[in-house]
């Protein structure tokens, strides 16, 4: 739940500064990053009102909040405003407390790029930014006619109240005249809600007596609480000292740029690590560090990282730079492939003393080593049985016998994973399965836990069938005991009498970076279904994604009914079938995606549609439906036959021909002009035509 807002400026300047609002405990809050999302801080709020009265507001308690929608309109100004040629002016609407609220509204202003805040205005405004920012035009949001706007030349410190027409005017947008020099601004509305659109052009030149000079500006430097060093850089900038009131013209920009030294604060965590409470970047829990890249061979080498990225666009040099960078490093041997060991009598068993001659085969390795059976109780690489060995060769052998030893004499159980459906249909029976490594232990039981119940079931299979009769989420738990050692898994299972289910596919490069395990798989699912609901606004109750085991990567969207505590709010079938057709729509838009690693983006698509459980399948009805699959397979047969053949069965081009025709009359050239009713040409001018017919210009204050 998160709204973002990059604030505007100079574009290579402002980079990595954003301001966003996060939802905490049900609360929604504004943050502000001057470093591209590494480091988010609340905004702290005026110290003073409009009034000058003290505004008692402590951090983190009590907050700025703003609202960050910017206007689709470009007659209308959003909530939130910024330009790229007024750098550090934010304008923005919102309210002081412990989360973001459309209640006691008020505009407030930053001159220095959302470090300090100043309260403008106690009701929303438009504002409009003129002369590089050098003017700021406030005009009331307000449903009743006005007659008046508010200029101010010191980025909002004062307001001065001019006239713009001498009648109240409803004012449905405002729009700054094209050109970085600007001065003109037009305000369109009407009189009533019955007459016609008036135009005021209002020309702000004759405010100004003179264009800005070189003393007439005053540096300013762009910092984050006092660090002045953002995004790697120290930037200082121009800005018209507030008490000269002169025309800035054409403006001048960054008077100087120069790069810091390189700190821990400018590297984030990079892909499959995470920062922990030590500050440090650690391994995630799903990721292999010593993973190489598939096309990593022997003789080549590759990136391997230190944990951190510095943040993109960061312009700062040496200091940590080189500790921080990922460092080239030489691939290691890969495991030899085609490797097969055999006796040459064909066997895997020998009296003690006697010679056992084993072959072993590779691609394009064929060798024969002899060594006593006793080999098997003492040093496996002792001389005495060596004969012409090679160094590769014995480690290949040494591996072999372990791997012999080892499925002789299987080892402790290590590993229990409960395999089952993700959801099911309430009263239908289910199979668990319990899947053990290694796979032969010995003597196993089975311990199962269904749900809240307080006794288990005992089995000595592996698998187990079960149904549950009350709608919701299930866990279900298996404990295997082998020997002394006890391991236990559990999963979750949701049942429900009616559901929907879609097939989802992905991006081919999705499967470069599967490494096909659970956690992985559980938090990419994670991040589907987040965007999911972001795209669709679909509550997350009612969307379950699973990530299904194996390549290629694919995974299975459930739509699932949610009720409230009370029972009375329940989805119907035609109530998932619509959620359903909403997510297969935005799916074949390509509009769900995320970014799985920086410069990787990963595309979602529906493959199929299922019809879930809501369909009676039981074995009753097979008859009926293999009599409805073959009706369905007839009609086909017969719509192709006649589709292949209509050329040789004489009435149907007749009755095209008829028909064509027909069309051709009902949308005739004078039934079109017939239908357009007699409109004025007036209503169909644009709004710039209305400017060049219709143009009332009025000096400010009269």
């Amino acid at each position: 739940h998160i709204n973002l807002y990059q604030l505007k400026g100079n574009k290579k300047d402002f980079d990595g500064m954003f301001l966003a609002n996060k939802k905490i405990d049900n609360q929604v809050k504004t943050f502000i990053t001057y470093n591209k999302g590494r480091d988010w801080h609340l905004l702290q709020a005026p110290d003073t009102d409009l009034r000058g009265n003290p505004i008692h507001c402590l951090l983190p308690y009590c907050s700025l909040h703003l609202h960050l929608k910017v206007s689709e309109n470009p007659y209308t100004s959003g909530n939130i405003a910024s330009r790229d040629t007024a750098p550090g002016i934010i304008v923005a609407s919102g309210n002081i407390g412990s989360e973001l609220s459309d209640q006691d509204i008020s505009m407030f202003v930053s001159s220095d790029a959302g470090n300090t805040w100043r309260q403008i205005f106690e009701e929303e405004h438009s504002v409009l930014y003129l002369d590089q920012g050098g003017v700021l035009v406030a005009m009331k949001h307000t449903s009743l006619p006005i007659r008046h706007l508010w200029l101010s030349f010191d980025e909002g410190r004062s307001w001065s109240k001019y006239s713009f027409t001498s009648i109240p005017l409803f004012v449905d947008g405002v729009l700054g005249e094209p050109g970085e020099e600007t001065l003109i601004m037009t305000v369109f509305g009407h009189f009533s809600h019955r007459s016609e659109w008036q135009l005021v052009k209002v020309d702000y030149k004759s405010i100004f007596d003179r264009r800005c000079a070189e003393d007439d500006y005053r540096p300013w430097q762009l910092h984050s609480q006092g660090e002045a060093c953002i995004m790697g850089a120290k930037r200082i900038y121009k800005k018209r000292k507030s008490e000269k009131k002169c025309m800035q013209g054409k403006y001048a920009g960054a008077m100087a740029s120069q790069p810091c030294v390189c700190t821990e604060a400018d590297f984030d965590c990079d892909y499959g690590f995470e920062r922990h409470s030590n500050g440090q970047c650690l391994p995630a829990f799903w990721y292999n560090p010593s993973t190489l890249s598939k096309d990593c061979s022997l003789g080549q080498s590759y990136l391997n990282s230190t944990g951190y990225r510095k943040v993109v666009s960061n312009n700062c040099t040496d200091g940590v730079r080189e500790q921080y960078t990922a460092k080239p490093q030489q691939c290691p041997g890969k495991a030899p492939r085609g490797l097969r060991v055999v006796t040459s009598d064909g066997t895997l068993t020998s009296e003690q003393g006697h010679n056992v001659t084993f072959l072993m085969q590779l691609e394009e390795v064929c060798s024969v080593s002899r060594f006593p059976t006793e080999a098997f109780e003492s040093d496996l690489f002792g001389t005495e049985w060596i004969e012409q060995n090679t160094i590769n060769e014995m480690m290949l052998l040494n591996k072999f016998i372990t791997h012999f030893l080892s499925s002789s004499f299987p080892g402790p159980l290590e590993h229990v994973h409960l395999s089952l459906p993700f959801v099911t249909t309430k009263n239908k029976e289910v199979n668990a399965t319990a899947v053990l490594w290694p796979s032969q232990v010995g003597t196993l039981i089975y311990i199962w836990w269904f749900g809240n119940n307080t006794e288990p079931l005992i089995t000595l299979e592996g698998n187990i069938a079960f149904t549950f009769s009350a709608e919701g989420m299930n866990t279900i738990t298996v404990q295997v005991s082998a020997g002394n050692t006890i391991l236990q898994d559990t999963k979750t299972i949701a049942v429900y009498e009616q559901f929907r289910s879609l097939r989802l596919s992905f991006s081919p490069n999705l499967d470069e970076y599967n490494p096909d395990i659970p956690e992985w798989r559980r938090d990419v699912s994670r991040v589907i279904k987040i965007a999911l609901v972001e795209a669709t606004g679909i509550p997350n109750k009612h969307i379950l994604v699973a990530i299904l085991p194996g390549l290629p990567t694919s995974a299975e969207l459930f739509i699932l009914p949610y009720n409230d505590a009370t029972g009375g709010n329940r989805q119907t079938a035609e109530d998932l079938q619509q959620i359903s057709e909403v997510l297969a729509q935005k799916l074949n838009q390509n509009s769900i995606q995320f970014d799985l690693k920086p410069g990787v983006r990963i595309f979602v698509h529906a493959a199929h549609l299922t019809a879930a459980p809501l369909i009676d399948v039981t074995p009753s009805h097979s008859g009926s439906a293999m009599l409805m699959l073959l009706s369905v397979v007839f009609v086909g047969l017969a719509v192709f036959v006649i589709y292949k053949f209509k050329r040789k069965i004489p009435g149907i081009n007749v009755y095209a021909k008829m028909q064509n025709e027909k069309d051709q009359e009902m949308v005739s050239p004078g039934s079109q002009n017939e239908s357009i009713p007699n409109v004025p040409q007036r209503e169909l001018m644009t709004p710039e035509q209305l400017v060049d017919e219709k143009l009332e210009t009025r000096p400010i204050g009269k």
